[in-house]
């Protein structure tokens, strides 16, 4: 055994005869184990202290890892061989998510595996995450407590002795205290697993194949074998047999046997005459068939016994001369004598032909002697009317279940948007060969004609003249005056309006009410307090007017001076007095005017809604001088819309923001599985109070091609998109790996024990 000595001259002169120190101990060490063929689990410990994970560092370095302790037996070895040392050694279990593990394996320590000292583990409560052993301890010999792993300790190794070709990689490498042992696997058995189990030798089938698979020598364990035949032989037996860890195999092996057909016979007035290669009716047999003379033979004359077991064709039969069954005409019949012959020789038929057709062809056939008819058999043609073209600006639709135009055809009319039918809606073919009536017309469709209201203006456009369908007529009043009705018509396809015109009436403005101690004197042409209307004002004696003395209704609808006041003359007014503060009113503006304050006397505050909204009261207010407002604060109402009704089996849901059917409000819709949505599947309330699209229907069954088209197209464009999300599930994994680089320089000592090779050695974990 080499010594292993310490220098201390120049430094780097000390470190470079140092390491070469050390590589010469650790090659006399690893001579010495190998001149002594020493195969066995092994122990070894350091001779510093160390940290838990620099500790692992030295073992696995030197060795294979931290000592990984298997039964109580290798710890009573442990606690007689190696040496006391006062602060312990540490050994390969850590806590590792919680859970005590054995690093060297990765599996965590059982219940049964534990020896734990007592009051152990974690009795300080304090990351005590590593374990060490108490080797020759003064209390607990041999026990572990957990301890932080940042504590030094001496590293406490194992070498394994198993190795990856242990037991020949055919059994389980179990360690031993200086040894091992191999648990073979099924099938393999020797001290090292080497030998595989053996079956008896298999032969190929006659007129068969074999074709085995051997893991290593024949017809030995795992080995296994494929049969099959040739053709026209079947398998009996199993097709494929494998050798098992008993020595004998799954089954026994098959044989090939020839494939069998059904037995023949001659057939009534015919003979057979077969050949039997291998066996009667077998594979490879073939039969030849005749009729006597005065039949015919139905089906083939030869047939042959083919390798599913099956002849190539059904057995024939002699049947007397016939000829191909007739059959009645499409919208015909048919006579035959003799009938109850069937359609054997010198059978005649004739054909006739129902109503609205006629015969084409030969009106008689007779069966000849060479089994064929004399003529073939003819067909009834329908009766074919004139062909009907198109009325101007009509659609005609057809059905023809004979032919263009032929008997029994039906065409349908209808006039183009605008136009109106006049005549039969639908025309038929008769038996005759003329239609059911004349053609039909379309005429335009026209509504009575519109005049302008009276103090306003009406302007049209009309596409197809006077008053025609698609009409639309506008309406304007003149200055001062508002219109009462819709504000345009347009003519429909039943010739009437969608309204009755509207009248322009005068604007009124806001009631006007005399003065305390007044008097007030109106006049007007269009009506009282109408535009153009004049209001004068005037006091009784000792009061004096405070305002304008005399007031016009404008074409806005407001006067132009808000309403005077009657004071007396010795009666100081005062500029203290106010109105209560307004409120713009929700989904509205207000403006006001202040003339002698904020919402002091005499000032006027005007109102409206935002789009959607209609004013409901006086659009403006005036501070009186009473410190009270000429009317109550008006409010905006939403616009309503027609209250929509839902027809079975439509179903509808509505969110409703500003009241039923107001605006705002939208619509949904959708149908049962079995029935497909007709129309767009929403609708909203516009400001006008008109919604944005008509009610749809849910139509039963699958749609046509054109429907799914229109179906599909309307949807399109009634909804803004469509968004098809979808999900990606990740799967994350978190590794935890130690690093470690190989740099440090490593001191080992080594000493033998007395049981195996221990080895003491220093270890430096600074690069």
């Amino acid at each position: 055994m080499a010594i292993c000595l310490k220098v201390s001259w120049n430094w780097r002169f000390q470190i470079a005869v140092f390491r070469a120190t050390q590589l010469l101990c650790f090659s006399a060490v690893i001579s010495e184990l190998m001149n002594q063929k020493v195969a066995a689990w092994t122990y070894h410990y350091s001779a510093n202290s160390y940290s838990w994970n620099v500790s692992r560092m030295f073992c696995q370095r030197f060795y294979t890892d931290l000592v990984a302790i298997q039964n109580k037996k290798e710890i009573a070895h442990l606690n007689d061989v190696i040496p006391r040392y006062h602060s312990y050694y540490w050994i390969g279990i850590r806590k590792i998510n919680n859970v005590w593990t054995w690093v060297g394996t990765k599996k965590n320590l059982t219940k049964e595996a534990e020896n734990w000292a007592d009051n152990e583990p974690n009795n300080k409560q304090n990351n005590q995450d590593c374990v060490e052993i108490y080797i020759k301890g003064t209390l607990e010999p041999g026990k572990w407590n957990d301890e932080p792993c940042g504590k030094k300790k001496r590293a406490l190794c194992y070498t394994v002795s198993c190795q990856e070709m242990s037991c020949s990689k055919q059994g389980e490498c179990i360690e031993t205290i200086g040894n091992y042992t191999c648990s073979c696997h099924p099938g393999f058995y020797g001290p090292e697993c080497e030998y595989a189990i053996q079956c008896p030798p298999l032969k190929t089938p006659e007129q068969g194949s074999m074709n085995c698979l051997h893991s290593a020598e024949e017809f030995q364990y795992q080995s296994s074998c494929h049969f099959g035949c040739e053709e026209g032989f079947a398998l009996v037996g199993t097709e494929e047999v494998q050798c098992m860890a008993s020595g004998e195999w799954t089954a026994p092996a098959p044989v090939c046997k020839v494939v069998q057909c059904q037995l023949l016979e001659a057939p009534s007035k015919g003979t057979m005459d077969c050949v039997h290669p291998l066996a009667t009716f077998a594979f490879g047999s073939s039969c030849k068939f005749e009729c006597q003379p005065g039949y015919q033979m139905r089906g083939l004359d030869t047939l042959r016994c083919i390798s599913p077991g099956h002849w190539t064709a059904p057995l024939p039969v002699c049947e007397d001369i016939v000829c191909d069954p007739l059959e009645s005409p499409v919208h015909g019949s048919m006579d035959c004598s003799p009938s109850s012959r069937g359609f054997q020789y010198n059978t005649n038929c004739s054909f006739h032909c129902a109503e609205g057709f006629m015969l084409r062809g030969a009106k008689t056939a007779q069966c000849s002697d060479l089994g064929q008819w004399t003529m073939p058999a003819p067909i009834c043609q329908a009766l074919q009317c004139q062909d009907l073209p198109a009325p101007d600006k009509a659609r005609m639709k057809c059905s023809h279940p004979f032919g263009a135009f032929n008997y029994q055809s039906a065409c349908s009319f209808t006039c183009e948007e605008g136009f109106l039918l006049v005549g039969a809606s639908i025309l038929r073919c008769l038996a005759t060969g003329n239609w059911s009536a004349l053609p039909p017309e379309c005429q335009a469709i026209t509504c009575a004609p519109l005049l302008s209201p009276q103090n306003g203006t009406m302007t049209c456009v009309q596409p197809l003249g006077d008053s025609g369908y698609i009409s639309t007529c506008q309406f304007i009043c003149d200055e001062g005056f508002s219109l009462s009705g819709p504000e345009s018509l347009d003519c429909i396809p039943s010739g009437h309006w969608t309204g009755s015109p509207p009248t322009c009436e005068a604007i009124r403005c806001p009631t006007l009410s005399a003065p305390k101690q007044g008097h007030l004197d109106c006049s007007g042409v269009h009506g009282e307090f109408s535009v153009g209307s004049t209001c004068r004002f005037s006091c009784n004696m000792g009061f004096t007017l405070n305002g304008s003395k005399v007031v016009e209704c404008t074409a806005s609808g407001r006067w132009t001076a808000p309403p005077p006041t009657c004071k007396g003359v010795k009666s100081a007014p005062t500029l203290e007095m106010r109105c209560p503060a307004l409120i713009t009113p929700e989904q509205g503006t207000m403006s006001c005017r202040h003339h002698l304050g904020t919402f002091g006397l005499n000032t006027t505050c005007y109102f409206g809604c935002k789009t959607g909204f209609t004013l409901t009261g006086d659009s403006s207010l005036r501070c009186g001088p009473s410190g009270q407002w000429t009317a109550v604060t008006p409010a905006c109402r939403a616009v309503k819309c027609a209250e929509l009704h839902v027809i079975m089996p439509i179903v509808m849901n509505c969110s409703n923001p500003w009241g039923n059917f107001s605006y705002g409000s939208t619509c949904t819709f959708h149908c049962p599985e079995d029935h497909i949505l007709n129309g767009s599947a929403r609708s909203a309330c516009q400001e006008n109070g008109h919604w944005s699209t008509i009610m749809p229907t849910c139509q039963a069954g699958p749609l046509t091609v054109q429907e799914a088209l229109t179906y599909f197209g309307g949807a399109v464009a009634s909804t803004t998109g469509l968004v098809i999300g979808g999900t990606l599930l990740a799967l994350l994994r978190k590794r935890f790996r130690q690093k470690d680089d190989g740099k440090s320089p490593l001191n080992p000592q080594s000493h033998l024990g007395t049981y195996g090779v221990f080895t003491n050695a220093a270890f430096d974990p600074t690069p």
